[in-house]
């Protein structure tokens, strides 16, 4: 029973044919293009105004060299991570090798920008100032491992979070749904907890990718 709960973290196939390529182009197909009348309708009008004010929020946090490419793949992970959240859906971002291959790239490139524009402030993190002469290789080593475990965090932090919530969702669910011909009541009271659960969802979909996006901005401003 327990391995059926994991089955929906499983890259679906149809007749040999991944899903998840799909799944990761749908997002861009739900967003409204602008059309070229004088007054739009009011599905993008509504869109331009969310993503106009959701982008000055955003961008208060992060740095000038991140405006370029932040709001992209912000709308990008949230698209994907909400779009999974709906029925009979695929969350590509429960994937640990999709998230591995958004964070190294992402990761490699803040590196090679710091290396390129300033090699000097790149490499002086790698020992910060006043270090005692017998602790620098020490440090050397702990800053250099630090640095190349910064991409395994952003995946590893994106997979577990989203992978959790849909995964408390799903037990949840089994149980209201066992529970509905026996206990009522319970049942009822599971299905509220499961409506707040899936409130709380939503809200991490949103903040895991803003934090995603985050984390990629500090590390290009650092270097």
């Amino acid at each position: 029973m327990a391995l059926g709960f994991f089955d929906q973290f499983l890259p679906p196939y149809y007749l040999g044919v991944p899903l998840i390529a799909i799944a990761l182009t749908f997002p861009w197909i739900l967003i409204p293009t602008p059309s070229n009348r004088w007054l739009s309708n009011r599905t993008v009008m509504i869109q331009g105004q969310s993503i106009g004010q959701f982008t000055r929020q955003m961008f208060i946090s992060i740095n000038q060299g991140g405006h370029k490419w932040a709001l992209m793949l912000m709308v990008f992970l949230l698209s994907i991570n909400m779009l999974g959240l709906l029925p009979y859906t695929f969350t590509p971002t429960t994937q640990l090798s999709l998230n591995m291959g958004l964070a190294v790239p992402f990761w490699l490139a803040t590196v090679i920008i710091g290396l390129r524009n300033q090699p000097t402030a790149a490499l002086a993190h790698l020992l910060p100032e006043s270090t005692p002469p017998l602790l620098v290789p020490v440090l050397v080593i702990i800053e250099t491992i630090s640095l190349f475990i910064r991409p395994l965090a952003l995946g590893v932090r994106l997979t577990a979070n989203l992978t959790a919530g849909h995964l408390l969702i799903q037990l949840i669910a089994t149980a209201v749904s066992v529970l509905v011909s026996t206990a009522t009541t319970v049942a009822v009271l599971t299905m509220l907890v499961l409506l707040l659960l899936m409130m709380l969802e939503v809200a991490v979909a949103a903040i895991q990718a803003y934090v995603f996006v985050l984390l990629v901005s500090l590390y290009l401003q650092e270097n």
